[in-house]
């Protein structure tokens, strides 16, 4: 399996637009690849909260169109990253597309842990309620969103409906950047999983972006990451090594909490 994950850049000055028409583009360009992925919230930035409402689009909008448009186009599974999703009967969402290499729309997830405490996307955006997986030809998806990450019984739940590989965009920041690789790695190990995690680069209102997109084997072996810039990581997996690793150390079935409500005295 080929996957492509496109690190763009997010900067003061270019039009939302503009972004739309680069990543198109890039995406275009990996023809050939099983699965591209874009960052969270590429559209406008993560830390940009005064974007959100003000580009907040319906789910069929701008971005879902040209997303389709350029999956079919390059004949590609194209995780679009996310968007401010404005929902015409509720709050903004932080929402995922996911596109089939037909131009469908394969899966929409909503992301569920909000970042900011008592500000920003925490205060902005409403949370999502559904687990969300994709079943592609040679692998499932289990879908997250930056936050997300830092909360592994997300990732567990992912596992338990079937995900082998975990797909992360995010627009993490780089005085966090540590954290990025480490729970990255930590998310693939204790799942024995995949891990795919596209972030920014550029400056989102202010905030340098950490960068580093990475993909994680199962034994939590860093199989490609990114630098600082924009860039496109390409990478080649067996997605077959999920179930060898889960069968040579079968951890996952000795798992005891979680499984069951606990017994009452």
């Amino acid at each position: 399996m080929r996957a492509s994950v496109i690190q763009i850049a997010v900067d003061e000055g270019e039009s939302v637009e503009s972004r739309r028409r680069r990543a198109a583009s890039m995406v275009r360009d990996q023809a050939g690849a099983d699965l591209v992925v874009l960052p969270e919230l590429w559209t406008t930035g993560a830390f940009a909260y005064e974007e959100f409402g003000q580009e907040a689009e319906p789910l069929e909008g701008p971005t879902y169109e040209t997303m389709a448009k350029a999956a079919s186009d390059a004949g590609v599974w194209l995780h679009a990253g996310s968007i401010p999703e404005r929902d015409p009967e509720g709050p903004l969402y932080n929402t995922s597309l996911v596109f089939s290499p037909a131009g469908d729309l394969a899966a929409v997830y909503r992301k569920i842990h909000r970042f900011g405490f008592d500000k920003g996307e925490a205060v902005l955006m409403g949370a999502g309620a559904e687990l969300v997986t994709v079943r592609l030809p040679s692998t499932t998806l289990g879908l997250g969103t930056c936050y997300d990450l830092r909360f592994p019984e997300l990732f567990r739940g992912l596992v338990d409906a079937g995900a082998e590989t975990l797909v992360v965009p995010a627009g993490w920041p780089e005085r966090r950047r540590a954290h990025w690789t480490l729970l990255a790695q930590a998310r693939a190990v204790e799942n024995q999983s995949f891990v795919v995690a596209c972030g920014t680069a550029g400056t989102h209102a202010g905030v340098p972006q950490a960068g580093h997109s990475i993909v994680v084997d199962p034994w939590g072996e860093v199989l490609a990451q990114a630098g600082a810039g924009e860039e496109v990581l390409t990478v080649e997996f067996d997605p077959g090594k999920v179930a060898t690793t889960r069968e040579q150390f079968p951890a996952l079935k000795d798992r005891v909490l979680g499984l069951q409500p606990p017994r009452r005295p």
